[in-house]
């Protein structure tokens, strides 16, 4: 990728959304820059301009211009912050609010056009690129990942997403499917919300982007951590690291003596998350499972001491 193909890209994304002439692409007197100014009055719990000006990275005296207008307007009213006096916060009117509704309601309508002239089959390769610009390019991506208890659907997600990954990247058959489907259903059905859980890694979006589950082992005060998985356009950003310092605290907080798992060679990345968090490989052994001639290690960490 060049310079070009970025500055490429920007030309073509402006001119399909308007932004250069975004007042008349939706038949409204404001600008692009305005039309956010509005839609984060409307949707934002912070509304000083001191936090406006942050949020959207504005010049202050290009805000404070913009805030003029819309005060001449009728639009905002200006008052004290009550929580620092030297900062303005800044509300709708209920006029400003009825226009903010209209702005969103037409871009809602100009999104949906610009979406049907898309094939119902390419929407989610659409989607998946823009989430992977977002993650990739957005600087504060770390930031937005969230965890998370499961959801309705979330567990049926994790089945979904183990077997399409390593199908897709170690070339395992429907045996690792029917493997993770055997754990989750366990999980589902019985399972004590006190010593084991499930947690789910979130972006910005709302999209399950990794997941891993500690459940209780068959040894005396141990748990297991298992179905540890990161999204491809998620890895990078520190999401297995968190969520395997998830499954630590929690065992360790709920008085687990020990933690163990089990994976195989071949998944590098994660047997170097295990390492960092202390787990030590304690047996391995050659297997024929899911199509391939993989070698099976059992990791261990004391989670009363070093993991030593």
């Amino acid at each position: 990728m060049t310079v070009q193909d970025i500055r490429a890209f920007n030309r073509f994304y402006t001119n399909l959304i308007g932004a250069l002439d975004y007042g008349r692409h939706l038949y409204a007197p404001y600008t692009l820059t305005e039309s956010r100014v509005l839609y984060e009055l409307a949707h934002s719990s912070r509304t000083d301009a001191a936090d406006l000006r942050t949020e959207l990275s504005l010049d202050a005296g290009y805000l404070s211009r913009i805030l003029n207008k819309f005060e001449q307007d009728g639009l905002i009213e200006r008052a004290p912050s009550e929580q620092d006096t030297r900062r303005r916060r800044v509300s709708l009117t209920p006029r400003g609010r009825e226009a903010a509704d209209l702005l969103d309601e037409r871009a809602r309508e100009s999104v949906g056009s610009l979406l049907g002239s898309v094939a119902p089959g390419d929407r989610p390769r659409l989607t998946e690129a823009m989430r992977t610009i977002r993650v990739i390019l957005g600087p504060d991506a770390r930031e937005d990942v969230t965890l998370r208890a499961p959801r309705p659907g979330d567990l049926g997600w994790i089945v979904q997403r183990n077997a399409a990954l390593y199908a897709a990247e170690y070339g395992w058959n429907s045996d690792y499917e029917g493997l993770v489907a055997r754990i989750v259903a366990d999980f589902a059905e019985d399972h004590d919300p006190h010593l084991e859980r499930v947690w789910i890694a979130e972006d910005g979006t709302g999209r399950p982007v990794g997941c891993v589950m500690c459940v209780r082992d068959e040894a005396p005060a141990t748990a297991r951590l298992r179905l540890l998985l990161v999204e491809p356009e998620a890895r990078g950003l520190g999401v297995g690291d968190r969520l395997v310092q998830a499954v630590v605290d929690f065992a360790r907080g709920v008085g687990y003596r020990d933690l163990v798992l089990w994976t195989n060679d071949v998944l590098t990345a994660a047997r170097r998350i295990y390492q960092r968090h202390g787990f030590v490989l304690v047996a391995e052994k050659p297997h024929r499972s899911f199509g391939r001639d993989l070698n099976g290690q059992d990791w261990r960490l004391d989670l009363r001491g070093t993991g030593e």
